[in-house]
């Protein structure tokens, strides 16, 4: 269903996406459609074939994306066995928001349900959120943890983003292309199409490539699911119950101890939990975990009879100054590779004053880290510095004045360098010493000195850029 312009353009579109006489627009949201409550059964994918609500797309590039899947049984079903933790889940908020249960899908379509997917423009997690749009949806994200992988967390965002995208547009297919393209692109897709008089309907957009295959390959994956048996796919089972049960973390636990407690496997853990990204759990920044619902009795019981010295082998050191890693290590007590590997700080990079650095713990340690630190730590980095000599041949009219310009340093020091005077004038090619402070790594050369390129008679450079389109939730 396509609507006029106002309808769509008058809803929560950041001004800064759109042209400004559209702005004043305004109109009253438009609510997700109701979706007719299932029937009980105890099979999910059948519950979520009972739940279909969008319209279905029919296209060559359906058909295309198909294909592409049926020639692909392994992935499929790989992908569909990577579900069964968390589709129940999925599917419950869905119902609970009166929302298309095929949604559920979409991060068939995303990540291939991998909460630890990156992609190359660094959206993260089952849902694939980008760093700003994740803060803008509540989503944490600090050097201990990343909500934008959270199970719980990055599914209430990704639900919220599309409920706000269907009140924008009122079209599921709208509202997923905008989702992935972002909600000011269609905006002027729309626009565009109106202006020339043409429907604006998704397939009557002009839209990038990955766009134009987004929602074919959720119908495909919807097909497929809702007739396994014409495709030739094989779908796991996967019961109509909870796969997992949250737990309260009242004190800092380290992961591999919570896993041990938990009576389940490290890597299994860390898929109900893949928001946690080093090996301790803070419990002021991460209050409950998720376990397999048969292992949450186990680990309750197992943690309160735990004798162990600690639950928590780490801590969290404040950086009180900027310090070489060497240094910071020497401090906490650890070698530099370990603090390098667990902190992730390159090689020839400073640790600044502030930075938040996980070190080992004392066995005498009472304090669990607190909730301003669990919450807002991070790591910031600058590259070390160091002073190297550079040699550099003059050019014409060159001076001791313009090359200490030139080079950010005082005429009096190349002077002092050189054995010449400050105002001294060099010959073309003469060699100049000078004493420069790059980051470490880099290398003294003989260069020339080149002068900064005149500027034209137009007053600037041209300059070109390349118009890049914004991927979802740039």
């Amino acid at each position: 269903m396509a609507l006029a312009l106002p309808a769509i353009i008058g809803i929560q579109v950041h001004a800064s996406e759109l042209p400004p006489s559209l702005q004043p627009l305004e109109i009253q949201e438009i609510r997700p459609q109701q979706v007719t409550a299932t029937a009980t059964t105890t099979d999910l994918w059948e519950r979520i074939r009972r739940g279909y609500a969008m319209p279905n797309l029919e296209s060559n590039l359906v058909r295309d994306r198909e294909q592409w899947y049926t020639n692909r049984p392994d992935y499929i079903f790989r992908m569909t066995e990577r579900s069964r933790k968390y589709m129940f889940h999925i599917v419950e908020e869905l119902e609970r928001r009166n929302m298309p249960t095929e949604l559920a899908l979409l991060p068939f379509v995303e990540s291939a349900f991998n909460p630890q997917a990156v992609s190359s423009a660094k959206a993260a997690g089952m849902w694939q959120f980008m760093p700003a749009t994740g803060k803008s949806f509540e989503l944490k994200q600090n050097v201990f943890r990343d909500d934008r992988r959270d199970v719980l967390a990055s599914t209430r965002a990704a639900l919220d983003y599309l409920q706000k995208l269907y009140g924008m547009f009122g079209d599921w297919h709208l509202a997923l292309a905008a989702y992935n393209w972002g909600e000011g692109s269609v905006g002027r897709a729309i626009l565009k199409n109106q202006k020339l008089g043409l429907a604006t309907g998704y397939t009557d957009l002009t839209m990038p490539q990955e766009t134009q295959y987004y929602v074919p390959k959720l119908q495909a994956i919807k097909n497929i699911v809702g007739q396994p048996e014409q495709f030739g796919a094989q779908l796991p089972e996967i019961g109509n119950h909870p796969y997992f049960k949250s737990v309260s973390i009242v004190r800092d636990i380290d992961v591999a101890l919570a896993a041990k407690l938990a009576g389940i496997g490290l890597e299994d853990f860390r898929s109900l939990n893949p928001s946690v990204n080093k090996p301790v759990i803070l419990a002021a920044g991460t209050p409950q975990v998720l376990l397999p619902w048969d292992s949450a009795d186990d680990f309750q019981q197992n943690l309160q009879d735990f004798k162990g010295p600690q639950l928590a082998s780490w801590t969290v050191w404040v950086a009180p100054s900027t310090l070489k890693a060497a240094e910071a290590a020497k401090k906490v007590g650890m070698s530099e590779e370990q603090l390098r590997a667990v902190n992730n700080i390159p090689a020839r990079m400073l640790i600044k004053a502030g930075s938040t650095l996980l070190v080992p713990r004392s066995h005498t340690a009472q304090h669990d880290v607190t909730e301003s630190i669990a919450d807002r730590g991070q790591v910031s980095l600058s590259p070390e510095m160091v002073t190297v000599r550079k040699t550099v041949r003059a050019g014409k009219a060159d001076t001791v004045a313009t090359l200490a310009k030139r080079f950010n340093v005082s005429a009096a020091n190349v002077a002092q360098w050189n054995k010449v005077a400050a105002n001294a004038k060099l010959k073309p090619g003469q060699s100049v010493a000078l004493f420069v402070t790059l980051p470490a790594g880099g290398q003294a050369k003989t260069v020339a000195a080149k002068k900064p390129a005149p500027k034209s008679k137009g007053g600037g450079k041209k300059v070109t850029s390349k118009k890049v389109a914004a991927r979802k939730k740039a």
